[in-house]
């Protein structure tokens, strides 16, 4: 990545003279000199101890703010992985991540600090517990990495104690209080959870690609089901993965309880679970929330977004929200130029307290094909109606489980006879159909065997140049000033597409033992027909005049589920089963 001359920034200053907060009636603008921004770390003491050393927990916190501002309002993003990962092995009950290295000095990655602090933003950088420099212990999701992260808006309020390397206090007296959170996957999440305590001084969060249930991160419908691409993860191995910390054998009990709790024999909703869903709490939510996340993302799936989204409505809480075509991304690399428009205005109207439209636009930004963008007033869209489809008649029709086989090429090849695998089609569709929200699946089934799981896929059978990716380009845009080592310049990225004869574009599982709760296991008669429903992950998808929608019944998902032995036989009644799609 090329270096910004130090002149690029200086005459940024020369251009704008700086009004008293850095700020017009419309937007704030960059007229602070970010070759002299101000660096420090802090240590912020939380009300937890998580690690049982007697002391409380610790939080390494990393600030940039403008030189010779008044009070500014802060954009905080919390990780677990500002000090890399450790090599964790997956479980070895399915069939089957990094470089350690402590950051040891005040840096910022990514485009926040570059794009911000020059506008008068201060950027803080924390590493949440049991990671990098802070104390306690990791948790995936658990209630003190919420609090740990609680306390450092605590103390840009001046309700928590702060510390500086030699131990003396430190107070955020350069900051208004006014805080927003921003991050993706991980670092989206912990927004969410900070939020879900109500805390004051937090006025919004963009959660990205982000968790707000870790149960249907790691399960879904009382069977334990891996995120996208990470078979054989769990709440014990990510743990392990961010415990970056010093000393991290300290934590070792913590890590044994994570493995034993999360309970990978059942897959059941328990109290453990229920620690770490914040959608309980969505009535706490003082913040706004600009929520966003891919449609393709198979890590951090759909759902996440979905049932937030949902909740944050029932209470009346102020949102927007962006739906893009790409995976587990964050939209900088996506949309470049809008993305840090909307985000400007979306900070300086909750943390400037900037008279501007960003609320006054559409609430729904969805984009339903590569580059192809809608604006709704709402998500989902308000004319969308459920569409109920029997799956067919006759009789009962069977296939038996063959866990080696991916859902990709299970969903293949439509109209051949497949014995791992049944398929519903719709006729050709007479227009366009655009799907936009939570499909539901009524099976009326027999299972047989030693596999528990049903999954169901849609499908859009049909021709069409469709979403394969991104790929990272040479040009490169500078967003803001820089130094050396930090240019503020990125590389630019595009889609990549494919023509492809079908897409899946949703799916979901059960365990048909948890066919009446997530929490409750109750055993099945083998060969005995039962009702069985569950949700799809949610989606917006277009499909287009011509096409077929196909629902895809099978047992193993190769990608999510477990892998129990193939044989298992499963038997449908298609007159009795049937699938409920948001149409509009």
């Amino acid at each position: 990545m090329r270096i910004v001359p130090l002149l690029a920034s200086s005459l940024l200053v020369i251009a704008f003279a700086a009004p008293a907060e850095g700020a017009t009636k419309t937007e704030t603008l960059p007229v602070y000199d970010y070759s002299q921004a101000i660096r420090e770390q802090v240590w912020v003491q939380t009300a937890v101890d998580s690690d049982s050393d007697g002391r409380p927990d610790r939080v390494a916190v990393r600030i940039i703010r403008p030189a010779g501002a008044p009070k500014v309002p802060v954009i905080f993003q919390a990780s677990p992985y500002y000090a890399g990962l450790n090599d964790v092995p997956n479980h070895d009950d399915v069939d089957r991540a990094l470089r350690f290295s402590r950051a040891e000095t005040v840096t910022f990655s990514g485009y926040l600090d570059n794009y911000f602090v020059p506008r008068g933003y201060a950027v803080v950088f924390a590493d949440s517990l049991g990671t990098g420099g802070s104390d306690g212990c990791p948790t995936s999701g658990g209630r003190n990495e919420t609090l740990g992260m609680k306390a450092v808006v605590d103390w840009l309020n001046g309700r928590a104690k702060g510390f500086d390397a030699s131990g003396a206090p430190a107070r955020a007296d350069w900051s208004t209080g006014r805080t927003g959170m921003i991050g993706v996957s991980y670092n989206g999440t912990l927004p969410n959870a900070v939020a879900a305590t109500g805390v004051r001084g937090l006025e919004t969060i963009v959660p990205i690609a982000a968790i707000s249930s870790w149960y249907d991160y790691y399960r879904a419908n009382g069977g334990v089901v891996a995120p996208g691409g990470f078979q054989g993860e769990d709440t014990d191995i990510l743990a392990k993965a961010v415990l970056t910390r010093a000393n991290p054998e300290v934590c070792a009990d913590v890590m044994a309880r994570l493995e034993r709790d999360q309970d990978r024999a059942t897959g059941d909703y328990s109290p453990y679970w229920a620690e770490r869903n914040y959608l309980p709490d969505a009535g706490k939510v003082r913040a706004s929330v600009f929520v966003v996340h891919g449609l393709h993302d198979d890590n951090v799936r759909t759902q996440q977004f979905g049932q937030w989204w949902d909740a944050l409505a029932a209470h009346h809480v102020p949102r927007k929200i962006w739906l893009h075509q790409g995976a587990h991304a964050d939209p900088f690399n996506l949309r470049r130029d809008v993305w840090l428009d909307t985000l400007h205005k979306w900070f300086d109207h909750w943390l400037y307290h900037i008279g501007n439209d960003v609320m006054r636009q559409p609430a729904a930004d969805v984009e339903i094909a590569p580059n192809e963008w809608r604006t709704s007033p709402t998500w989902p869209l308000p004319a969308s109606r459920a569409v109920s489809l029997p799956l067919g008649g006759g009789s009962r029709q069977a296939f038996v489980d063959n866990p080696s086989r991916t859902p990709e090429e299970l969903a293949a090849d439509e109209s051949a006879t497949d014995p791992n695998r049944l398929v519903f089609r719709t006729p050709p569709l007479p227009g366009e159909a655009r799907l936009s929200g939570t499909v539901e699946v009524t099976l009326r089934a027999d299972v047989a065997g030693k596999s528990p799981y049903l999954t169901a896929m849609l499908v859009d059978y049909g021709e069409a140049t469709r979403y394969a990716g991104t790929r990272t380009l040479a040009v490169q845009d500078c967003i803001g000033p820089g130094i050396e080592g930090d240019p503020g310049c990125f590389n630019r990225r595009e889609y990549v597409t494919a023509t492809t004869p079908y897409e899946i574009v949703s799916r979901g599982w059960l365990d048909v033992r948890n066919r009446f709760s997530p929490a409750v296991t109750t055993p099945i008669v083998a060969g005995k027909p039962y009702t069985f429903r569950w949700k799809l992950q949610p989606e917006d998808h277009v499909f287009a005049a011509g096409h077929r929608i196909g629902l895809v019944v099978i047992s193993t998902d190769r990608d999510h589920t477990l892998r129990y032995p193939a044989g298992t036989v499963v038997g449908v009644q298609p007159a009795l089963s049937r699938v409920v799609l948001p149409l509009a």
